[in-house]
């Protein structure tokens, strides 16, 4: 039984948003905002399963601060202030000017902001394909829905750095096929992704606590756990707030909506976590991973080619869906072979 309590919070900055929304521009902003939080929920489900799977790990206080910290760099900073950054950075104009042409002159924001697409899908592509890579290429995982192949996958785990060797040359490969003034800007952007990954990665692997091999469970540092969530949700946002565009230029509204479907996306994962949801179907985390490893490649291939966003989120309802079913199936076996 879904606990409501799980989703008060939710459901109070939904009626606030929407509230604001109504005052920015009547029914039609309500209309638009509801659209847009639902946009960004079926984008950004896979993501919540895997921020289930990253907060399991850590302790009580860093859950909280993810949950009520997090919340607001969620809605604020990556649906408002990272794209207003990424506009500045692009253009070379101040953040108050660029925030003032957000408000005023929502389509020529919007037309930097596309412009500015080959870099950030190159810096979210690979962070997110090395997100997938890790947990695919694992050597230390003993449950795999793909079977065999998927365990022969796992096995590359033995070779040192086998998931960055991958992005590096989905990096160089997609590179090639870009036209040469967009080459260096799409391999610096991949190549900090990969970095900061590397870093995230390393800081959670110094902090680590509890696993000594002999069936210790290890517990996830709270700050490189938070910083891995934060930057997972940005790699997320920013095909959202793309997406957005498409709706409306209005950048109020788009924070408004997203920032609503943002905070659900917590709560699901807070419910998650709660319920146990991950361990009751196995599947679920592998659905999940899938799912954005799928996402990688849509985001690397979109300097290339147009790409819908529904793809974006039908292919991460699908692997959902699909893990979901094998989870069942899998628990229905093992009763009938337990009893």
């Amino acid at each position: 039984m879904i606990r409501m309590r799980t989703f008060a919070l939710s459901i109070l900055v939904t009626v606030v948003c929407l509230a604001l929304a109504y005052l920015w521009q009547d029914w039609r902003g309500v209309y638009i905002a509801v659209v847009l939080g639902i946009l960004e929920i079926s984008l950004s489900f896979d993501n919540a399963v895997v921020n289930a799977s990253v907060l399991d790990e850590m302790d009580p206080l860093w859950q909280t601060i993810f949950l009520t910290v997090g919340i607001l760099i969620a809605v604020f900073g990556m649906r408002l202030i990272f794209p207003v950054a990424i506009v500045a950075g692009a253009t070379g104009l101040g953040a108050a000017e660029v925030a003032h042409m957000a408000l005023n002159h929502p389509e020529e924001y919007s037309r930097h902001l596309h412009e500015s697409h080959t870099e950030v899908a190159c810096f979210g592509g690979t962070f997110l394909l090395l997100v997938f890579l890790g947990f695919l290429i694992d050597n230390g995982k003993e449950v795999h829905w793909l079977g065999q192949i998927e365990a022969l996958l796992a096995r590359l785990g033995k070779l040192e750095s086998a998931a960055v060797l991958c992005a590096l040359v989905a990096l160089i490969g997609l590179q090639s096929f870009l036209p040469e003034e967009e080459r260096i800007r799409a391999v610096l952007a991949g190549l900090l992704g990969i970095m900061i990954f590397i870093a995230v990665d390393g800081i959670d692997a110094f902090f680590q606590t509890g696993g000594d091999g002999h069936g210790g469970v290890a517990k996830r540092s709270g700050v490189a756990g938070f910083l891995y969530l934060e930057l997972l949700d940005a790699s997320f946002s920013f095909d959202g707030v793309i997406g957005a565009f498409a709706i409306t230029n209005d950048v109020v509204l788009i924070m408004l909506g997203l920032g609503i479907g943002a905070v659900f996306v917590r709560s699901f994962t807070v419910f998650m976590v709660r319920q146990g949801t991950l361990k009751a179907f196995v599947f679920l985390e592998h659905g999940a991973h899938y799912a954005i490893g799928l996402l990688a490649a849509v985001m690397l291939a979109s300097p290339l080619m147009a790409i819908p966003e529904w793809i974006s989120g039908g292919v991460g309802v699908l692997m959902i869906g699909l893990s979901l079913i094998s989870s069942v199936r899998y628990n229905r076996l093992q009763r009938q072979a337990s009893g």
